[in-house]
Formats: C-alpha cells, structure tokens, sequence
C-alpha cells in the first residue's frame, strides 16, 4: 500500500514503464541512480549485466522487499544496489566515484527541494530523467516570456537543457494522483557551461530574488537588496527597460545584469 504522506503513487503495467525506459539512454555501461524505487517497478527495467544501478528509497518497507527479492533472484537485477535513505541527505559523491544519470518518479510536494540537491551535484551527473506533475514539468520547460516562466525554470535551464518526453495520465500510477504527470528529460550542462557566473549560489539567490513576487517589477523586487538609483542604471547599461519583470529575461540577461550591479555596489558606485 502507498502512504499517502509520501506521495507515493507507483507506475503500474510494463506498458508505460517500457514506454519511459524507450525515452531513457540505452548505453548499457552506465551508472544510474534512481530515486524513489518504490517496489522496483523501473529498477529491473534500467538493470543491465554491465550497468550499475543504486536504488534509492526513504521507505524502509519497500527497501526490505527489494533486497529479499533481490537475494532470492539476483539474476533478474543484475548490478542493483538498494540505498535506504533520504534523497536530501545522501551524498552522491560518496555513492558514486564518477559520473552517472539519474532516474526518478519524484513526489510532487518535494520535487524542487530534490532537483535544487541533484543540481549541487551536477559536477557528476550527466542526465536527469524524472517523472513529476505535469504543471511542474510545463514550468520546467518553458521559454522565457511566457507566464509560466518563473525561479525554477530559470534553475532547471541553468543547469540542465529539459525537455518533455512524454506525458503520463493518473490512471498508469497506483493510487492514481489528481493530475496528470510527465517524464522529463534533462540534459547537462545547461546554460551555466556559457555563462561563466563565479559564484554560482550568489547568482541564484540574485534570480529567485528578481521573481520574489512575479507581478511586480524587476526594479521592485530588487529594491530589498539595491538602491534605485543602482538598479535604473543597471537595467539601463542591460537594455532592458524600467519596468521590466523577471519572466521576460533569458539566463543570458539575468547573468550581465547580475555582474552589473553586483560589480557597481562592491565598488560602491
């Protein structure tokens, strides 16, 4: 049974999970970490003789199925590891020595809270695949201007390049969510590989306050932070205009009026 304050809900049936598994890498030497392996519905599809797969799962019970099944028949999960742990809390680093991928059907109601963790290892991960709420994967993809566009799009095309590959109706997962979810497929680097920002976490927390409240302007939500005198002369140097508003700028703009007005008030002109 799920529990519910988990967000557990379970791909059910070969079909969507062999559907997903077409839309993943296929190279078969790969180390995957996959997140949320629940009753191994995608574990024993992502296992390969040559493939090293850890599986990660907070929930004690599941973790101590899988492990039973998989010393009963080692030999439908070749190269499985089960991880019991919290994905906010592991240390990727410790669990895996090179680069990998990663897999995941995340619970909604932490998605970005897992993402911003993965992105702190992005060093080592070279995709990210994850089945999520199909409004969050819209907000993760979408382009600059349009309403959608907020802080975790601006975060997830920072560090990665993410696409929907495919859209998944409540009735493939037990119990069925109220909403419709999506595979999302995210390619790193993103646009932090052109960029060149130096401190990357100063650069965030610049962007998420430049979208502290969307209907307001670039110039109001900055005011907490510089005086207006610095962000009218940096959004001029910027081209962009006074009432300019978050969800209009690319990573690009973001970044030069980053620099612009992180150098002027360092140097105190």
């Amino acid at each position: 049974m799920a529990r519910q304050h988990m967000g557990q809900h379970f791909l059910v049936g070969p079909g969507w999970r062999k559907r997903i598994l077409e839309l993943l890498p296929q190279n078969g030497t790969e180390v995957w970490v996959e997140i949320g392996a629940g009753h191994g519905e995608m574990t024993q599809f992502l296992a390969a003789p040559q493939r090293r797969v850890i599986a990660v799962e907070t929930d004690g019970r599941l973790t101590a199925d899988l492990c039973s099944r998989l010393r009963r028949e080692p030999a439908k999960w070749p190269g499985v590891e089960i991880v019991t742990g919290d994905v906010l809390k592991i240390d990727f680093s410790k669990l895996v020595s090179g680069r990998f991928r990663v897999y995941g059907n995340l619970p909604y109601y932490i998605t970005s809270p897992i993402l911003h963790r993965l992105f702190s290892f992005a060093e080592q991960i070279v995709s990210i695949h994850v089945v999520v709420q199909w409004e969050v994967a819209q907000r993760i993809a979408v382009p600059p201007g349009r309403r959608e566009y907020g802080y975790l799009s601006a975060a997830c095309q920072f560090y990665t390049h993410p696409e929907i590959a495919l859209r998944i109706p409540p009735g493939a997962f037990r119990p069925p969510p109220r909403v419709a979810s999506a595979l999302v497929n995210m390619m790193l680097p993103g646009a932090r590989a052109s960029l060149a920002i130096t401190d990357e976490q100063l650069f965030l927390k610049f962007v998420q306050n430049c979208f502290l409240q969307k209907r307001k302007t670039l110039r109001n939500n900055l005011r907490g932070t510089f005086s207006d005198d610095l962000i009218e002369d940096g959004l001029a140097r910027s081209g962009l205009s006074a009432d300019a508003r978050a969800e209009q700028l690319s990573l690009a703009q973001f970044a030069r009026l980053f620099r612009d007005l992180t150098a002027k008030a360092r140097s105190g002109t």
